[in-house]
C-alpha cells in the first residue's frame, strides 16, 4: 500500500514538473514573439528618431490626436498613422543567427536609426490597471533600426537591453520596415495649407502682378459674400454666385503636393527669383492669414538638351507649379486642385477665361 502511494505521488510529481516544463516553455515563446512591439500606442506621448548623418526628427503628441514635428509644425496625420501602426504590429520573425551576430551588430552601428518611444506611464500599476497611480512620462523602449534582410521582407532591429539583434517584420506585410522611420522632418510634416469651411471664410484677395485689373477679393457679408473689384474700389454686381461657391468651398483640406527640397533635381530658385504668377492671401474669422505665391515651373533644362524634337517638348510643367507659403516653405501644387481658385476676375463675372490661358 505504501509503495502504491510512493508511485502515484512520484507520478504526480513528474506530471507537475512536465506541465511546469510546458508553460515556462510556452511562455518563453510567447515572448518571444509578441514582447518587441508596444501594445498600447495610445500612450506614446514622444517619439525621436535620429540617424548616423545627423538627421534627426521629434515627434510629440498635443493632446488626443494631434502631432507636432519638432514643436513648430503640424504632422502628417497618415504618416504618423502608419508610424504608430509599425509600432504595435512588427514582431520577431527570429533572432539572428550567433554566427551572423557580428556582421549585423558592426553594420547596425554604422547604418542604423535610433528610436526612442516614450510614454505616459504610471509608476504604481496594481490589479491588472485597475489601479494606476503617479503616471509620468517615461522612455519606454530604444531601438535600432538597420537594413533590410535578403528577402526585403524584414528589418535588421536592436533593442536596447538584448543581447542579439532580431529579424523584424508585420506578419501578412510584403515589405522590410526600415523606411517607416525617416529622419526627415519634412516627410513627417502636414502638407495642409487650409482647412477652412465657407463659414470660416473671412476674406480671400487674389492679386495678380501681371493683370492688375485682374485682381479682386472676395469678402463675407453677414450670411453671404461680396467681390471686391477692381480691389479696394467696389463691389461687384452680378458676379456667378455657383463658381464664387465653388471656389470657397476648395478650402476644405486644401493641400500642397510635396515640398519642393525633397524633389530630386529641383528647379525651384530659378523659378522663383522672379514676379509671381498669382498671390492669394486667406483670412479666416479669427483673423489668421495664410499667404500664397504662385511661380510657373519649367521643366528640367536637362530634359531640353535630351529631346530630339524639341517641337514636342513642353517648356512648363502641365501638371503642377511652384508655391511660395507665408515666405518660408517652397511647395509643388497641382493645377487640377487649384483651377477652382486660381482665376482672374472675369472669370467669376462670367468670363471663360482662365489665369493660366496663355
Amino acid at each position: 500500500m505504501k509503495k502504491r502511494n510512493i508511485i502515484i505521488i512520484a507520478a504526480v510529481v513528474a506530471v507537475g514538473i512536465v506541465a511546469l516544463v510546458v508553460y515556462l516553455t510556452g511562455s518563453r515563446k510567447a515572448t518571444f514573439s509578441q514582447d518587441y512591439h508596444i501594445e498600447d500606442t495610445s500612450t506614446i506621448t514622444r517619439i525621436y528618431l535620429a540617424d548616423k548623418q545627423d538627421g534627426s526628427v521629434l515627434l510629440t503628441r498635443v493632446g488626443d490626436s494631434l502631432w507636432m514635428v519638432d514643436n513648430t509644425y503640424e504632422a502628417n496625420q497618415p504618416v504618423i498613422d502608419m508610424l504608430l501602426e509599425t509600432l504595435h504590429d512588427m514582431r520577431i520573425r527570429q533572432q539572428v543567427n550567433r554566427a551572423a551576430v557580428p556582421t549585423i551588430i558592426k553594420d547596425l552601428s554604422a547604418h542604423a536609426i535610433k528610436v526612442e518611444v516614450y510614454q505616459k506611464k504610471p509608476l504604481i500599476d496594481w490589479f491588472g490597471g485597475r489601479l494606476q497611480l503617479f503616471a509620468k512620462e517615461r522612455l519606454a523602449v530604444t531601438y535600432y533600426v538597420g537594413r533590410e534582410t535578403q528577402d526585403m521582407m524584414a528589418s535588421y532591429m536592436f533593442r536596447d537591453g538584448d543581447k542579439v539583434p532580431c529579424v523584424i517584420h508585420i506578419p501578412g506585410f510584403r515589405g522590410f520596415l526600415t523606411p517607416r522611420f525617416v529622419t526627415d522632418p519634412l516627410k513627417w510634416r502636414s502638407h495642409c495649407i487650409v482647412d477652412l469651411n465657407v463659414r470660416q471664410i473671412q476674406r480671400v484677395q487674389l492679386d495678380i502682378p501681371a493683370m492688375p485689373q485682374e485682381s479682386f477679393a472676395i469678402v463675407a457679408n453677414g450670411e453671404g459674400f461680396d467681390m471686391e473689384w477692381p480691389l479696394g474700389q467696389r463691389r461687384a454686381e452680378g458676379f456667378d454666385t455657383a463658381r464664387v461657391a465653388q471656389m470657397l468651398a476648395s478650402f476644405t483640406w486644401l493641400n500642397f503636393d510635396e515640398f519642393a527640397a525633397i524633389v530630386p533635381n529641383s528647379n525651384a530658385d530659378s523659378c522663383i527669383s522672379g514676379t509671381p504668377r498669382a498671390i492669394l492671401r486667406i483670412t479666416d474669422t479669427d483673423g489668421r492669414t495664410r499667404e500664397m505665391k504662385t511661380y510657373i515651373k519649367y521643366n528640367n533644362p536637362d530634359d531640353l538638351a535630351a529631346v530630339g524634337n524639341t517641337d514636342s517638348y513642353e517648356l512648363f510643367d502641365i501638371n503642377r507649379l511652384y508655391a511660395v507659403l507665408d515666405n518660408t516653405d517652397t511647395v509643388l501644387i497641382q493645377y487640377n486642385v487649384f483651377d477652382n481658385i486660381m482665376q482672374p476676375a472675369s472669370y467669376f463675372m462670367g468670363g471663360n477665361k482662365t489665369l493660366y490661358d496663355e
